[in-house]
């Protein structure tokens, strides 16, 4: 069994930080992860950066990467501008997210739910053309900071629109980490019957990030998004704070037979840096308790 896990801490990780790190240092973060074996990272946004200063300089910090072969390094889109810069800078996958409530989508993107869906046909045909990779995020699918709860129903039928156009795979997020494993089995299950790969993205706000990430792949999901050192939240979303951490997700896959290709010390000592580089402690809780072989049986 393998689970793919994409490490979104150089962008989600680090757009809510207090203390907004340099290109080169997010692009040394970058180059850290790929050497643990993180395979896919997702290594800058390609937003206005007067709304996210945070991610400043993201064709500086794609441009100083030291590419290692076999990973593939993307940058989040919210708008076309958006892919267009993404693709200019070199990336290898755009991964385009938009939400799922009318609220949300104006506060965070200035769009409607309708506007946003059809830019997602549209992009991937481009990312077709381009040759990049394409994935397409659905936020806030288990629940919205401004309209509650979201009905399985609409995300699925607003999935559905997006599997038409074929992406590599559509991202189920939980932005504000209000889900619990039966939401989760629900939409997984529901997407992956549209025949596409599903991706899942949890942030740990309530203390059920890690309980979804098991409820995701024990449904079909074949990848799933964390952030080294549990950092993370959404500028436009309030309360909202850091995802699941990703040696923390390793180890718990680890243990339960899932193969990950994750040197899980190398991405502990990653968690020790970046907690160094932001000068303060991170929810992240393995890069603190040590590391632990798991007892089969």
């Amino acid at each position: 069994m393998s689970v793919e896990v994409v490490e979104v801490g150089p962008r989600d990780g680090l757009q809510n930080e207090e203390k907004t790190l340099a290109p080169e240092v997010r692009a040394e973060l970058c180059d850290r992860l790929a050497a643990a074996g993180l395979s896919r990272i997702e290594a800058a946004s390609f937003v206005n950066p007067r709304l996210v200063p945070q991610m400043t300089g993201a064709e500086e910090v794609l441009a100083k990467i030291e590419r290692r072969p076999g990973t593939v390094y993307a940058g989040l889109a919210l708008n076309e501008r958006g892919y267009e810069r993404a693709v200019e800078a070199g990336v290898d996958e755009v991964r385009y997210a938009f939400p799922v409530t009318d609220s949300f989508a104006r506060r965070n993107q200035n769009t409607t739910v309708a506007e946003a869906a059809a830019l997602a046909s549209r992009l991937v045909e481009r990312a077709r053309m381009d040759g990049v990779r394409i994935s397409v995020t659905l936020s806030v699918s288990f629940g919205c900071p401004f309209e509650g709860k979201v009905e399985p129903e609409r995300v699925l039928e607003i999935a559905g629109r997006v599997a038409e156009a074929a992406p590599d795979e559509i991202v189920l997020a939980d932005t504000i980490g209000v889900g619990v494993p039966r939401q989760v089995r629900e939409l997984v299950e529901g997407v992956r019957g549209m025949g596409v790969t599903v991706g899942c993205h949890f942030h740990n706000t309530r203390n059920t990030g890690f309980a979804n990430a098991v409820a995701a792949v024990e449904a079909g999901a074949e990848v799933l998004d964390a952030s080294v050192g549990g950092t993370g939240g959404c500028p436009f979303a309030p309360r909202a704070t850091g995802n699941i951490a990703t040696e923390d997700l390793i180890y718990l896959l680890r243990g339960m037979g899932y193969k990950t290709g994750v040197d899980l010390e190398a991405l502990i000592s990653c968690a020790s840096w970046l907690s160094g580089q932001l000068g303060k402690e991170l929810p992240g809780q393995l890069y603190k308790a040590g590391n632990f072989a798991p007892v089969a049986g």
